[in-house]
């Protein structure tokens, strides 16, 4: 079956754009690992390969051969149909306000990482899922309802970020929105709207809404390497956990992510 991804028009070809190359990275040194790098930013995206079949958000990932789409064939007619309809080009937003508009797609690509195109569109599947009313089911009993859980989070992403920096939220530069998005994580904003939530449990309401777009999103399968729908085919290899599947691929490099992060907080906490 032929791929969905040349169906989403991307204004540039981002398998043709090439990172700026600024020597490789030496890991011996630790500099794959923000700690542990002398300006403690983000690596760059060149020490993971670009993408080199199918679709993945920025075009880098650790499967650049791997396009979970190509599974497609195997995928019953209805489940088919659900994936496909998450390629196609989103509308406009119907939940937030045209004035919130700014500051929730930077707060979504903060949280997921993603400064450049193509993205994975999170803003749009939070809007659709706070604009038709399709909630997790609960509600924690000190938290106001998830959707003006959502209005109080952004204008006080705005609010926090004018106090700060004089500016919008979305206006703010990269580093500054980080700033407030790791005081947001970690329950330390405060004032104005924020003074009308839980700030923990204000985090836990976005995140659920924010990983589950991102990553019901077959472009964010492409970068995990995660195989897509399983029905009716099922799985063939369940025995050793360093097997995969025939419709799997390896990952280009062998670093284990999870253990990145744990040595990370370990051995920087804060």
């Amino acid at each position: 079956m032929p791929s969905r991804s040349d169906d989403n028009a991307i204004d540039k070809d981002p398998i043709d754009k090439d990172p700026i190359d600024k020597g490789p990275i030496d890991k011996d040194k630790g500099e794959h690992l923000p700690h542990l790098r002398a300006d403690g930013a983000p690596p760059r995206p060149s020490w993971l390969p670009r993408q080199r079949r199918g679709i993945t958000p920025q075009m880098i990932g650790r499967y650049p051969d791997y396009d979970v789409l190509e599974n497609a064939d195997t995928w019953d007619e209805m489940t088919r149909g659900v994936v496909l309809a998450r390629l196609d080009p989103p509308g406009p937003l119907r939940f937030f306000e045209p004035s919130e508009e700014a500051t929730l797609r930077a707060f979504c690509d903060v949280t997921t990482g993603q400064d450049e195109d193509p993205r994975v569109p999170v803003a749009e599947s939070v809007d659709a899922k706070l604009a038709d009313g399709k909630l997790d089911g609960f509600q924690y009993a000190d938290m106001p309802d998830d959707r003006d859980t959502w209005h109080l989070v952004l204008a006080g992403l705005d609010e926090s970020a004018h106090e700060r920096f004089r500016t919008g939220f979305g206006q703010c530069r990269l580093d500054e929105q980080e700033q407030l998005v790791r005081d947001f994580a970690a329950g330390r904003l405060s004032g104005g709207s924020w003074n009308e939530l839980n700030v923990s449990r204000a985090w836990s309401v976005c995140m659920r809404a924010i990983l589950s777009g991102f990553y019901s999103h077959p472009w964010a399968w492409n970068e995990i390497g995660f195989g897509g729908p399983a029905y009716p085919r099922g799985y063939m290899r369940t025995g050793a956990l360093n097997t995969t599947e025939p419709s799997e691929s390896r990952g280009a490099t062998q670093e284990d992510p999870v253990g990145t992060v744990r040595r990370e907080s370990e051995e920087f906490p804060g």
